[in-house]
């Protein structure tokens, strides 16, 4: 049999398919492995590691500055200071104190001069009565003394007169006054300094009948007749001390 013979364009064409199915061909080869093999991951860079912080230079320790000597004026004005202000925080607790014991016969002890207060008059009494009675009523307390408040309620008077008649007893050295706290209020406690005579208090006397009487004298030496060494005297004081403690 005699071959065909293929004119030239013919082969050309064929050629070219060929070349074209070849290069398909390859292509999808290639397509196909990339899906069979994975793409590996490549390893995650590590976490850079933080710089260590070098520690930091301690500052320097200032240095410290030694207090100047203290000259002697300085010294002697600092003493003085202190004691100024010491004297000046004892007269401020002085007078806190003060205040707080305040009453209102200091009040009127400021308001009226000594002359006002020796001269006192209450309106329709008669003022040696009342200075008798007065003495009389607080020396029955002796040495305890009474609170003022319980003499002006027995007496009647109001606060104001009482404070102002014991002021004037005080001036005349007949009482005097004691400041006390009595239920957290201030007030004076009255105490006899001088007695007023009783006439009780010679009743009994031996003087009254003795009949030496007019010879009596302290001036007197023993055995003559003195009131310093007289038995008569000794038993009759004796025997009113005794009443008197009963």
């Amino acid at each position: 049999m005699k071959k065909k013979e293929i004119d030239p364009e013919t082969a050309n064409e064929i050629k070219k398919e060929l070349a074209e199915l070849r290069a398909q061909l390859e292509s999808q080869k290639k397509l196909k492995k990339k899906a069979a093999k994975p793409k590996a991951e490549k390893p995650k860079k590590k976490a850079a590691k933080p710089k260590e912080e070098k520690p930091k230079k301690k500052a320097a320790k200032p240095k410290e500055v030694k207090p100047k000597k203290k000259t002697k004026a300085e010294i002697n004005a600092a003493k003085k200071a202190a004691k100024a202000a010491k004297e000046k925080e004892e007269a401020e607790a002085k007078a806190a104190k003060e205040a707080a014991e305040r009453t209102p016969e200091d009040d009127l002890e400021e308001q009226f001069s000594d002359e006002q207060i020796r001269n006192f008059q209450i309106e329709k009494m008669d003022m040696d009565k009342l200075t008798n009675k007065v003495c009389e009523i607080i020396a029955d307390f002796e040495d305890k003394g009474m609170l003022q408040s319980d003499l002006w309620k027995k007496l009647k008077l109001n606060s104001r007169d009482g404070s102002r008649l014991a002021l004037r007893l005080e001036r005349r050295g007949l009482i005097s006054r004691e400041k006390i706290l009595q239920k957290g209020r201030w007030t004076y406690k009255l105490i006899i300094e001088q007695a007023p005579i009783k006439l009780e208090s010679l009743v009994n006397s031996p003087c009254l009948t003795c009949t030496v009487e007019q010879k009596c004298d302290f001036e007197n030496s023993y055995p003559e007749p003195s009131p310093l060494h007289c038995q008569l005297i000794e038993d009759w004081v004796a025997v009113d001390l005794s009443k008197k403690k009963k």
